[in-house]
């Protein structure tokens, strides 16, 4: 009776995780984030870092389109050339 049970459990188990399996192909955080209400700090802060890449995407190709460095340099405000803050350097 004891090994019927635990083969019993054995076979749940397997049941389980082959239908588990199958459906994690589907599963996305978009999906979970859509799920949540309006009110929950994930899904707003989710909706901003959308927001914001969208932007900078934007501001890119406006850029582009004008020909403005998008690299290495630009124009500071006091009109010196600033580095990139990821090299460290201060305004000349």
């Amino acid at each position: 009776m004891k090994l019927l049970m635990i083969g019993g459990v054995i076979v749940g188990a397997a049941l389980l995780a082959k239908r588990f399996a199958r459906n994690s192909g589907e599963w996305s955080w978009e999906q979970v984030i859509d799920q949540m209400p309006d009110t929950a700090p994930p899904k707003w802060m989710f909706s901003n870092i959308t927001a914001i890449r969208e932007n900078t995407d934007r501001i890119r190709n406006l850029l582009e389109s004008e020909g403005a460095p998008t690299h290495s340099t630009r124009e500071g405000n006091r009109g010196g050339i600033i580095d990139d803050a990821a090299t460290g350097t201060s305004p000349t």
